[in-house]
Formats: C-alpha cells, structure tokens, sequence
C-alpha cells in the first residue's frame, strides 16, 4: 500500500516497517560487519544470490533503508546510498564509463561538478562535451556520438536556476539509446520527479533538502530501473561477464545498473554513506513535503521583493511569472520551484560584499537547502576555479548572489534584504 500513497505519506511512511516489537523509527547499526552461523550463506551473499549484509563498506541496515525510502520517493527500483553527492555522481559515471568514452553535459550545473566533469574525468580517458540547456535540440545533439554513456543535467542547476527542459532531453537520448541521468537535488521528489519525464537515473546530495539541517553529509543514486542493457552495443561491460563474481552478466539482472554499481564501484571505492548520517537523514526526509511548501512559498515572496527593488538588476527564480523559464517550471514543478534563487546586485563583485556581510539574519554559507537561509558569491566561492569563459557557460554572472530561502518568518527575511540592500 505504501507504494501507492502520495509523495507526503512517503516521506513518512517509507523505507522502514518494523516487525511487531520493534523500534518505530529505524535503529543505527553502527556495526561495520555481521555474523553468519551458516557459510553457504556467506558464500552466496558474496556472490550476488542473495541479499543481506556482511560489510558496511557495501551495505548497511541503516543505509538501506534510506535507500529504500528515497527509491520509493523518485519512483525507482533502488537507491544505493553514497558518502557525499559528489561520490553518487563519480560512482554514476565510473560504473558507466571507461578510458575512451565521452559524456554530454550541461554547464549550467553545480562548480562541483563542473570540475569534476571538466578536470578530474578526463585524467581517466573520459571527455566531458558541455552544453547550454537552452540550446536547440539539434545542436546538443551534434555532441552525442557512439562513445557518449549518458547525458547529464540538474533539474533545477545551481546556481544558475536553469528549469531542464526534459521533453527535449529524453527525447535526444531515447533517439540515441544513451542513458539520460539528472541531479534532482534542488526539486527534490516533492516536486519534481525526474523518472516521470524520461530519465533512467537521479542523483542526489542528501546533505540539502533531503536532510535538511545541514547534519549530515550524503549522497544518493536512484536506478529507474526501465534502462534496456540487453544485447545494447553502446553498454557492452553490462553483457561481459564480470569474473570477479564468476561470470555474472549485469544485463540479465532485474536491476542491472544498481547492481553493478554497488558491486563493482562501491566495492572498490568504499564510498557508502555511514549509518548515523543514513539515520540523520531518515530523520530529516520525515518532513521533507512540509518543508518544501514553506521553502517555495517564502522563496515566492520573496523573489517578487527583490524583482521590485531598485537596487536589484535581475532575478532568477522561475516561480516568478516574469521568469522565462516560468513555462517549463509550470509543466515540470508545478508545486514549486524550492527555495533557491540567484540574483544580480547593481554594482560589482564588491557591492555584492557589502550586501552579504551586512546580513542578519540570513549567513554567509558554503550550502544550500538546509532549514536556514543563507547566501553565496559563486563566482568568488564555488565557482572560483572556473575561468571567465566557464562562468559565462555556467551562467555565473560577476554580480550574481545566490540565496537559499530558508523555513524562517518570509516578513523577517525580507526586511533583513531590505536593511542589507541599503548598504550597497
């Protein structure tokens, strides 16, 4: 029944049903291995033919059931729960890729990964091609070629506050047969669930609005499921059999991506979420519908404040009907588009100082997403790495602040923009 219900009940209900004397709220298994009395047992978790627990470098009773539950959210068929939000998107890319292959991107993305995109991948043979979201289709198709493993692209990107297009992309790589794999961190499934408009794989930082206290660090990686690896000659290491587990040929798995990406990757890298962070964000996910409707709505207030304001050039923020990506928005989040705008302040990169330090209530931070509000300099912080080119590519402006709305008084938070403004 669970499974059914709507997105609120799911942030609830999901993941975890204790049997009759159990905890209500799941428990912290701390523990990082796990006894076995019977040694076919051990033997068939190793390779592959049963499910269990034996090392939390690979799983964990605690991380599973966030994995569970954030599957159920996205509409997937299994989460598998990473250290950071960065690990899920390098574990993402290494179970698909290798030295040779190539990946098509959009820049309007997170400086994270950007950089790793851009600087880290191909130091492995693995060329990033980027792309402007807004771009035709035809053209963001010249970039796709017999070695591209999937397309990537944010839902709502940070900080730009780009709205992706799915029709468009989903269409591209169903033409294509590549794998089309979104960060659906800033929609959140309360608001946008990336499975629904074609993607075969989301990812997520859980340390966001997942969390939502800024607690605990994560990431999460959600196998769709529906992706055909069989016999498909762009995936050939899902129809190889991997003689590290005898033989096994992904592609004949019910969950060929999940698995491979858990046995092979996480196996090798170790880069799982720990079990208190997994409980940590359990905890938070509870509230996660509640806390979206009051991040939309501030943000929605004050967004149309600061459209209004002299001292403001532009505003990012595609709840606003004057936003052009306001359609998109309507069709793909109509809910909300969360709590995350950008703005330009009339002046330079030193107006935007003085604006930030005089702050109150909302702080300098290097987060987004969380309860609290906070601001942010891209192009001196996060983005700092890019050169003048790239930032024009990522849409990262000299002038450009980055708010995340918080869950505080929207009265509050606009009469503390207000006072700030004054200074610049």
């Amino acid at each position: 029944m669970k499974d059914s219900c709507k997105i609120d009940t799911l942030c609830v209900q999901a993941g975890w049903k204790p049997e009759t004397g159990e905890s209500r709220i799941p428990p912290i298994v701390q523990s990082t291995t796990f006894f076995y009395g019977d040694s076919q047992a051990m033997a068939d978790l190793f390779d592959l033919k049963r499910d269990g627990f034996f090392y939390s470098r690979l799983a964990n009773p605690t991380v599973d059931v966030l994995e569970k539950k954030v599957a159920a959210l996205e509409g997937g068929v299994c989460g598998i729960g990473c250290a950071s939000g960065m690990s899920a998107i390098l574990l993402t890319a290494m179970t698909l890729c290798e030295a040779g292959d190539n990946i098509v991107t959009a820049s309007e993305i997170y400086g994270g990964s950007f950089n790793l995109f851009s600087t880290t991948l191909p130091k492995f043979g693995i060329e990033a091609r980027f792309f402007d979201a807004e771009a035709p289709a035809e053209e963001i198709e010249k970039l796709i070629d017999d070695k591209t493993k999937f397309v990537f692209a944010e839902t709502v990107a940070n900080p730009a506050i780009v709205v992706l297009d799915f029709d468009k992309i989903s269409a591209l790589c169903k033409k294509h047969g590549v794998l089309f794999i979104v960060d659906n961190t800033l929609a959140t499934p309360v608001l946008c669930r990336p499975l629904d408009f074609g993607a075969d794989i989301v990812v997520h930082s859980t340390s966001k609005y997942m969390d939502g206290h800024a607690a605990a660090l994560g990431g999460m990686i959600v196998d769709g499921g529906k992706f055909a690896f069989k016999n498909n000659k762009r995936y050939p290491a899902f129809n190889i059999p991997d003689e590290s587990y005898h033989g096994l040929v992904y592609a004949d798995l019910p969950v060929a991506f999940g698995t491979k990406c858990r046995a092979q990757m996480m196996r090798d890298t170790g880069a799982i979420m720990s079990p208190q962070n997994a409980f940590l964000t359990i905890l938070g996910s509870d509230t996660l519908a509640l806390r979206m409707e009051r991040h939309c709505r501030n943000a929605e207030k004050i967004a149309a404040f600061l459209e209004k304001h002299p001292k403001i050039e532009w505003v990012h923020y595609a709840s606003l009907p004057s936003d052009k990506h306001h359609a998109l928005a309507q069709k793909y989040l109509p809910k909300g588009t969360g709590g995350m705008m950008s703005f330009g302040i009339r002046g330079d990169a030193k107006a935007c100082a003085r604006f930030m330090e005089h702050l109150q209530i909302a702080t300098q931070e290097t987060h987004v997403a969380d309860v609290r509000s906070c601001v942010l300099h891209p192009a001196s912080t996060t983005h700092r790495q890019l050169t003048d080119e790239q930032l024009v590519q990522a849409g990262i402006a000299p002038n450009l602040v980055r708010l995340s709305v918080g869950i505080e008084d929207a009265d509050d938070l606009i009469a503390d923009l207000a006072q700030a403004l004054e200074n610049v």
